[in-house]
């Protein structure tokens, strides 16, 4: 498996292959509230796939010879029209979706910015599989400022802010 190029050292040496504890809990998110929680205290601390793909004209032929790719962001569209931020939680999963997206390695804070900086309504992680989450509403809005879900001692769920 190829080295993943880094945007930070903290993803240094990366190869893009997924957690299975993170895949093993997204498999049972939807058996009860409980494993859905537990799925999100996970998440929080997990590396992603951010999806990225070239926008124009890479080539610079055609009626602007000056004009080259830039990288986007990948969005996917509900019959609604609301928006979705795409993650994967490994290589192998991305490219099932889409073999042409480039991996960004990230954060779910980072993903969470994402969403709100695009107006996405919901991130959705390993959108085809082997089991996917989306992550929607309250918990995003949470996410989305820097708050982490984690499991209390008492079998019960709380919201945290880490502190630098």
């Amino acid at each position: 498996m190829r080295t993943l190029g880094q945007p930070n050292a903290s993803f240094a040496g990366d190869t893009g292959a997924p957690d299975p504890r993170v895949r093993a809990l997204l498999a049972e998110a939807y058996t009860d509230g409980l494993a859905y929680q537990r799925a999100i205290v996970e998440l929080c601390s997990a590396r992603f796939l951010l999806p990225i793909v070239a926008s124009g004209d890479e080539s610079g032929q055609g009626p602007d010879p000056g004009r080259h790719a830039e990288m986007a962001v990948v969005l996917v569209t509900s019959a609604s029209g609301a928006t979705a931020v795409p993650v994967f939680t490994g290589l192998d999963a991305l490219q099932a979706w889409h073999p042409e997206a480039r991996p960004v390695p990230c954060t779910l804070d980072d993903v969470a910015a994402t969403a709100a900086e695009t107006g996405s309504t919901a991130i959705v992680v390993d959108l085809a599989g082997p089991a996917s989450v989306v992550v929607e509403g309250d918990v995003l809005a949470h996410l989305g400022e820097g708050h982490r879900l984690v499991e209390l001692v008492d079998g019960g769920f709380g919201w945290v802010v880490l502190s630098d």
